[in-house]
C-alpha cells in the first residue's frame, strides 16, 4: 500500500481544485483539503469530495467488453485491441482513411489529447477528428481569436476578480457549475465591487448580485449591443484607448447605435432603467470584467455575442488593463488544453492551425512524417456525428457520451446504432459504451499521472496515487498497442512525462506555447501559465532533464503532509503573449499569468473590434412551440452525469430530472409541483416531474441534461450551428409543454 499523501487535482471541471489524497487500508484514497493550491485555497464541492467514489471496481469497468451475438461478454484485451486494429484497418481499405473517426473528450490530460490526434493523423490517417470540448467554450474562443488574436480563457488568473469594481457575469451559474469559485464573487462583493449576473433564471448565483438581469433566452447579443449604444449615447468610451489600442471601431459602433434601448427592452424584456444601471455599474469603477459562460456562447450566434461582450470592454478601455478585461468561463476539466494540442477538427499541437504550411511543417517534423501525408481539417463535432453511418463507418470514441450529451440525442444515438464498428474506452459502461462493438476499461484520475490546462491558462500535473484494478489500463496504452497493429511501431510511447517533452517541442513557437513547461517547474510552481517559451526558442527541449531524471521520481511526496506551501507561478508583468521573451531570475520563462498588458497577439498589436448585429434565435417560438427551453447543470451532477450518477451521495442530492417553470406557465397547463410534464419540440419529447418556481421566466422552462431515457434534455436540443464556431444552439429551442399522460 502506498503510504504517501499525494498532491493532485480534482477529475472534474476546469477550475481543477486541488487536492491531497490519503491512501486507505483497502487500497483506496481519501480525499483531504490542500490549502495551498491557490484556486480553491482547500474548498472542493460535493463532486470532488466524493470523488474516489468512482474508483470502486463495483462500479467501473475492470475488464475489456466485446460484442457477440449482439451482448457485450468480458474478453481478453489482445482480443478486444485486435478487433479494434481489425475493424480500423479493414475500413481504411475498403472506404478510404476519412470513413474512420475519432471522438475524443474534453477530460482527458493533454498528453492523451496530444496523442490521441497524432494517432488520427499519423496512424489512421483521417481528417475526421472532433471532441466534445465544441461544446463548450468554442464560441468564446472564436471570439477571443477574432478580437485579441489569441484564445485563453482567462487572459488573468482567478485572484484578480475579486480585485476588480465590477463583474458582468454573463450565462454562468458559479454557484452550481463551480462552487468553490463562488468565493471571487463573494470576496469583490465584501471588497466594494459590484456584482451583475445576467441569467434568464433567478439561480443561487444571481441572488449574490446587486443587480440581475433576466432576458429573454438566446437574446444576449442584443442586450451586449444596446449596453454598447448606452455606452456612446452617455459619453462613457475611452477615445484615448480606443485611439491606441484598437482598429474597427467606426464600424462597431454604427452596429451598436442601431440597437437603441428601448428597441433592446423588446427583444430582451430588460427595461431601459435596468439597461442604464448596467452601464452606470460597469462603467463607474476604474476596473471591470465580462465573464460569460454557455448561456451566451451556445447559440448559433455564439461568436458574435461574445464579440459584442468584447465590444463593450474595448469601448470602456476595460481589456488588456490590470484588474480589467474579457474571459470565458470554461467548462470541462481540460476543455482548455484539449483543444490546444490537437483534438480539434482544424487545430494541430500548440493551437497551430491544421491548414497552415508553418505549422504543418513544424508538427510535421516532430512526428517525423512528411507534412504532406497530414490530412487537411475535417467536420465539427456535430457534423462529425451526424455522418456516422454514412461517411464515417467506424468511429474510436474516448471518454465522451454523446448519446446523452449532444444536441437532437435520439438521432445522434440512431446516426451512432448505425454505424459498422463502434470502439469506447471509458471508466464506466457510459449509454454510448453500451452501444459499441468494443469497451475498453481505461486508468482515472488518481491511477494516471498527466497534465491538464485549467479555465486560466495554468497548466498543472495530476499525479498517480493507486495503483489501477487489474485490467484496467491507460488510454496511452491503447494508442501505443493500436497503433503497432497498424503499422505504426514508433511515436507511441505510453510514459505521460515522455509524451509531455514531445509536446513541449510541437508547440514550441505556436500560440500556446509549453515549451518552457516541465513536469519539475509544474510541481515546484504549483502550476505554470502558458504562453511560457522555451529560454532559449533555438535550443531544443529534446534533452531536458526531465528526461532522463524524472521530477516524479527525484520530488518524492511529503508523507507527513507537512511540506511548506508551493509558491504559484510568478506573475510576468512584461511577457508578450504568444512569443513572451521575458525570463526570470533562474533563466527560465516564469510563464504569463496576464495577457495584452502590452500588446494584443493580433499582427498590429491592436484588439479588433468586430461588427456584429442581432439576430433571431434559429428556431422562434410559434402557435405550435410557443414556449422556449433553456437548459444547464445542477451542483451534484457533472456533465452527461455517466460518473456521478453513480455516486450515492450526489444521487440522493439530485435523483433525476425535473422541468422548472414558472406558477403561471403551471397555472396555464393545471400543473403542479411534482407532475409528470411532456417537453416536445421538432426533434422529440421528453417528460420529468414539474418544479414550479418563480426563478424563471413565465416564458421559459429549464431542464438539466445529465439523465438520459425519457428525462433526456438533449433529446429536444436544436443543433443549429453556429457559423464561425460551429456551436450548435444548447441554449434555446421552441417547445410545448404539457400534463404527461
Amino acid at each position: 500500500m502506498q503510504t504517501s499523501v499525494t498532491p493532485t487535482h480534482c477529475p472534474y471541471c476546469a477550475l481543477q481544485c486541488g487536492m491531497n489524497l490519503t491512501p486507505e487500508q483497502d487500497g483506496g484514497v481519501a480525499v483531504v483539503e490542500r490549502p495551498d493550491f491557490p484556486v480553491n485555497r482547500g474548498a472542493l464541492c460535493g463532486k470532488g469530495r466524493t470523488a474516489p467514489a468512482v474508483l470502486s471496481s463495483s462500479i467501473r469497468l475492470t475488464t475489456p467488453l466485446v460484442r457477440n451475438a449482439g451482448v457485450l461478454e468480458p474478453a481478453t484485451w489482445e482480443e478486444a485491441l485486435g478487433r479494434i486494429a481489425d475493424a480500423l484497418s479493414r475500413t481504411r481499405t475498403e472506404h478510404g482513411p476519412d470513413a474512420c473517426g475519432v471522438f475524443g473528450g474534453g477530460g482527458l490530460t493533454n498528453e492523451k489529447a496530444y496523442t490521441l490526434g497524432k494517432f488520427a493523423r499519423v496512424v489512421l490517417g483521417t481528417s475526421q477528428i472532433d471532441y466534445n470540448g465544441r461544446f463548450c467554450m468554442s464560441s468564446a474562443a472564436a471570439g477571443g481569436i477574432k478580437a485579441f488574436g489569441l484564445d485563453r480563457g482567462l487572459p488573468f488568473p482567478l485572484e484578480d476578480i475579486p480585485k476588480t469594481g465590477c463583474v458582468i457575469l454573463v450565462g454562468s451559474n458559479l454557484a452550481e457549475t463551480m462552487p468553490p469559485a463562488l468565493r471571487y464573487l463573494t470576496e469583490l462583493k465584501a471588497n466594494g465591487g459590484k456584482l451583475i449576473v445576467i441569467d434568464p433564471r433567478r439561480t443561487r448565483t444571481a441572488e449574490q448580485a446587486d443587480l440581475h438581469l433576466a432576458p429573454r433566452p438566446g437574446t444576449d447579443l442584443a442586450l451586449a449591443l444596446g449596453l454598447l449604444h448606452l455606452v456612446v449615447a452617455e459619453g462613457r468610451t475611452d477615445e484615448a484607448y480606443i485611439q491606441e489600442r484598437t482598429s474597427g471601431w467606426e464600424e462597431a459602433r454604427a452596429a451598436a447605435m442601431a440597437h437603441w434601448p428601448e428597441l433592446v427592452e423588446r427583444i430582451t424584456g430588460v427595461s431601459v432603467p435596468e439597461l442604464r444601471e448596467t452601464v452606470r455599474l460597469f462603467c463607474e469603477p476604474e476596473s471591470a470584467m465580462v465573464l460569460t459562460a454557455r448561456g451566451p456562447e451556445q447559440q448559433s450566434k455564439g461568436t458574435d455575442t461574445v464579440g459584442a461582450w468584447i465590444n463593450l470592454c474595448l469601448a470602456t478601455g476595460r481589456a488588456g488593463r490590470p484588474l480589467s478585461g474579457y474571459g470565458c468561463l470554461t467548462g470541462q476539466g481540460n476543455g482548455q488544453g484539449g483543444r490546444e494540442h490537437g483534438q480539434k477538427a482544424d487545430q494541430l499541437p500548440g493551437y497551430r492551425k491544421l491548414d497552415d504550411p508553418a505549422a504543418r511543417r513544424h508538427v510535421a517534423e516532430v512526428w517525423g512524417v512528411d507534412p504532406d501525408s497530414l490530412p487537411g481539417p475535417g467536420r465539427s463535432a456535430y457534423e462529425l456525428l451526424d455522418a456516422l453511418g454514412t461517411d464515417i463507418r467506424a468511429l474510436l470514441l474516448m471518454a465522451s457520451n454523446p448519446v446523452v450529451s449532444a444536441p437532437r440525442a435520439a438521432h445522434i444515438e440512431e446516426r451512432i446504432k448505425s454505424l459498422d464498428f463502434l470502439a469506447v474506452a471509458d471508466v464506466v459502461l457510459s449509454e454510448t459504451a453500451a452501444l459499441a462493438d468494443v469497451v475498453l476499461p481505461v486508468t482515472q484520475w488518481a491511477e494516471e499521472t498527466g497534465t491538464m490546462t485549467n479555465l486560466e491558462g495554468r497548466v498543472l500535473l495530476r499525479k498517480q496515487a493507486i495503483t489501477p484494478p487489474e485490467g484496467v489500463r491507460s488510454d496511452l496504452h491503447v494508442m501505443h498497442e493500436l497503433a503497432a497493429r497498424l503499422g505504426v511501431e514508433k511515436g507511441f510511447p505510453t510514459d505521460p512525462e515522455e509524451i509531455f517533452e514531445e509536446l513541449r517541442r510541437a508547440s514550441a513557437g505556436g500560440p500556446a506555447d509549453y515549451s518552457g513547461i516541465t513536469y519539475r517547474r509544474l510541481i515546484e510552481e504549483n502550476g505554470v501559465f502558458w504562453p511560457c517559451p522555451a529560454p532559449d526558442p533555438a535550443e531544443s527541449v529534446e534533452g531536458s532533464e526531465d528526461c532522463e531524471d524524472s521530477a516524479l521520481d527525484v520530488l518524492p511526496d511529503d508523507p507527513a503532509g507537512e511540506a511548506e506551501p508551493m509558491a504559484p507561478a510568478a506573475a510576468a508583468p512584461d511577457a508578450r503573449p504568444g512569443g513572451a521573451t521575458a525570463v526570470a531570475a533562474s533563466g527560465n520563462h516564469p510563464g504569463t499569468p496576464r495577457l495584452f498588458l502590452d500588446r494584443f497577439a493580433t499582427p498590429d498589436g491592436r484588439a479588433r473590434f468586430v461588427a456584429v448585429t442581432h439576430r433571431p434565435l434559429a428556431e422562434e417560438p410559434d402557435a405550435e412551440y410557443p414556449v422556449l427551453l433553456t437548459t444547464g447543470r445542477v451542483v451534484s451532477q457533472y456533465q452527461s452525469g455517466a460518473q456521478t450518477r453513480r455516486v450515492d451521495e450526489l444521487n440522493a442530492a439530485a435523483p433525476g430530472p425535473f422541468v422548472e417553470l414558472h406558477p403561471r406557465l403551471a397555472e396555464r397547463l393545471g400543473a403542479k409541483e411534482g407532475d409528470p410534464l411532456a417537453v416536445v419540440s421538432r426533434r422529440g419529447r421528453a417528460t420529468a416531474p414539474a418544479r414550479i418556481t418563480t426563478s424563471i421566466r413565465p416564458d421559459t422552462v429549464f431542464m438539466p441534461f445529465h439523465w438520459p431515457g425519457e428525462g433526456r434534455a438533449n433529446t429536444l436540443t436544436n443543433p443549429a450551428l453556429d457559423p464561425t464556431s460551429r456551436m450548435p444552439e444548447f441554449k434555446a429551442c421552441a417547445v410545448r409543454v404539457e400534463l404527461a399522460g
